[in-house]
């Protein structure tokens, strides 16, 4: 239950910072893509890798079952901190105001991350045939968020 809800939650807040952050990037007469990114890396990063870590380490077992795969391993919690790491560096790129290339160096470093964990997840289904929602989403989240961030990311290397 508390990690579907994290699940969910997780899905409003990145949806919520694309609507916002394109509506950031939009505002005005001339398109601002690292106004959006500079928005926008920091509150996926923590949505995505922050709650995620903290649901892997607090409430690991409940994650793991959410998810179909096994409780208890000591991978589980070395992943949950690693998504924490992304989401403080996040956080610490934003408030230190380390510029674009900082920010699109820890979402890349995410994304990397985050897409071949939505392989793996995908790989999963179909092997075991794990297709429990928070198994089978991941494959399919990964392309909208990276297919969201194509744009932005493309306009701030023209600027670059």
């Amino acid at each position: 239950m508390l990690s579907n809800l994290l699940d969910i939650s997780r899905i409003v807040i990145v949806c919520a910072t694309f609507f916002f952050g394109y509506q950031i990037g939009f505002d005005g007469d001339v398109y601002q893509p690292q106004a959006q990114l500079h928005f926008m890396i920091p509150l996926v990063i923590l949505a995505i890798s922050g709650l995620s870590g903290i649901e892997g380490l607090l409430f690991g077992k409940s994650a793991a079952e959410a998810k179909g795969y096994e409780t208890g391993s000591n991978y589980q919690i070395q992943s949950s901190i690693a998504l924490l790491s992304y989401a403080v560096v996040a956080v610490l790129v934003y408030f230190l105001n380390w510029g674009i290339k900082a920010e699109l160096t820890i979402l890349f470093t995410f994304l990397f991350f985050f897409f071949f964990s939505g392989l793996n997840h995908g790989l999963d289904a179909i092997k075991r045939r794990n297709y429990k929602w928070q198994n089978i989403n991941r494959p399919f989240i990964v392309v909208m968020l990276i297919g969201g961030l194509v744009y932005p990311v493309i306009m701030v290397f023209a600027e670059l």
